[in-house]
């Protein structure tokens, strides 16, 4: 039964699980700024490996997995993914975004729209045929309410959950409404824009992952799945392909 390790490094945290027989096993979370090879190996465990795959958006990070697995394939446009690729300049798509949309397709189908919730919130856009065509870039929810906090004398550094209402009986209780009830609306407003420029006939899955992704899609109807190992499917999808 082969074995691979799946290395997601986003900004703020890297996700790092072994999946074998298809299945992903236990996920390791570790803050990226202080990600080192030592982490990288002790995610892998014992056992011997048929191959590593990394997505990254910390290009200065990959060595805590190449110093470890120097054969590591680092995903990029030139890897076998199972979709196509329409876009003016591949190179420049996230591999995280091309590991979701890898994912979405091998997992939960296509036409569709994969919102990530991380540091930024990110729409990708996968065609009828399997294709990358393009997405959206937003700030993230924690940017957003770090930003009011840093920029404000008054305003505090909130914990996000579910607000008790829509009219905020405090402040924090006024932060948490803005954040939480406006991301939503402005996950429905871009999502529809989306679906009636890109898919005008026929309605695409909207699937959910990232860290907010509980949150702010589980109470938003208009999303199929909310799948928080999506990015890690992604992986392994590719190195099922690849490896």
């Amino acid at each position: 039964m082969k074995r691979y390790l799946l290395v997601d490094i986003s900004n703020s945290y890297t996700k790092a699980a072994v999946a074998s027989g298809g299945k992903i096993g236990r996920v390791h979370r570790f803050p990226t700024p202080a990600l080192d090879s030592v982490q990288i190996r002790r995610a892998a465990g014992s056992k011997p490996l048929a191959g590593v795959v990394l997505a990254s958006v910390v290009p200065k990070k990959n060595r805590a997995v190449l110093g470890a697995f120097p054969k590591a394939l680092v995903v990029g446009p030139g890897c076998k993914m199972g979709i196509g690729i329409d876009y003016p300049d591949p190179a420049a798509i996230g591999a995280d975004r091309l590991a979701n949309a890898a994912g979405c397709v091998a997992f939960h189908g296509a036409p569709a729209i994969v919102v990530d919730f991380g540091t930024a919130v990110t729409f990708d856009v996968v065609s009828a045929d399997s294709k990358y065509i393009g997405g959206v870039i937003a700030p993230g929810l924690g940017a957003m309410t770090g930003y009011l906090h840093e920029k404000t004398a008054l305003l505090p550094n909130i914990t996000l959950r579910e607000p008790r209402s829509a009219v905020g009986r405090s402040t924090r209780d006024a932060m948490l409404s803005g954040a939480v009830h406006g991301y939503r609306g402005l996950v429905k407003e871009i999502a529809a824009r989306i679906s009636a420029e890109a898919f005008p006939r026929k309605k695409p899955l909207l699937v959910a992952t990232g860290g907010d992704a509980a949150l702010i899609a589980g109470k938003v109807p208009i999303f199929d799945t909310v799948d928080p190992l999506l990015t890690l499917r992604g992986l392994l999808a590719i190195a099922q392909k690849n490896l």
